[in-house]
């Protein structure tokens, strides 16, 4: 792995205008992102277009056609999976991010299965007012990717 190769990963991703938001962030810090299907909206929707705007030229993205898919990819590169999750206990700022981790964000809708929680090396979370659900996926993707960016300088 080559310095800041941070990865973001969307699990079934279903509202095509934060993935848009995503690939751009992506494509700006010159990350990665991971797709992992099935997505709840045609890749090609005119919405993600228009989110991403010109960025969705210049953004890397893979795309995994299901869990195992990526799973399987993942454990081959040797990377470690970071899930993002409003149930975990460890801040993410208090985490250690090196090159090469898997930024994982739920689905919008209904976040992560067990199985993905299972699979994670590590869940983090970032911290919100009792009261408040959750985070934007797009903006909580931006959070995570500043902090990582941030520790490896």
């Amino acid at each position: 792995m080559n310095g800041n190769d941070i990865h973001i990963a969307l699990f079934h991703p279903d509202i095509p205008g934060n993935t848009g938001a995503i690939l751009r962030i992506a494509a700006c810090l010159g990350l990665t992102v991971d797709l992992i299907e099935p997505a709840g909206f045609d890749l090609s929707d005119r919405a993600l277009k228009r989110a991403g705007m010109d960025y969705l030229e210049i953004a890397s993205l893979n795309r995994h056609t299901s869990w195992e898919a990526f799973e399987r990819w993942r454990c081959d590169e040797g990377r470690r999976l970071i899930l993002f999750t409003t149930t975990a206990a460890v801040r993410y700022t208090a985490f250690c991010f090196r090159d090469g981790d898997i930024l994982l964000f739920g689905c919008e809708s209904s976040g992560a299965p067990e199985a993905v929680h299972k699979a994670a090396d590590h869940r983090l979370v970032i911290p919100m007012r009792e009261k408040a659900r959750s985070l934007n996926v797009a903006v909580a993707a931006a959070m995570a990717c500043g902090e990582a960016l941030r520790q490896m300088g």
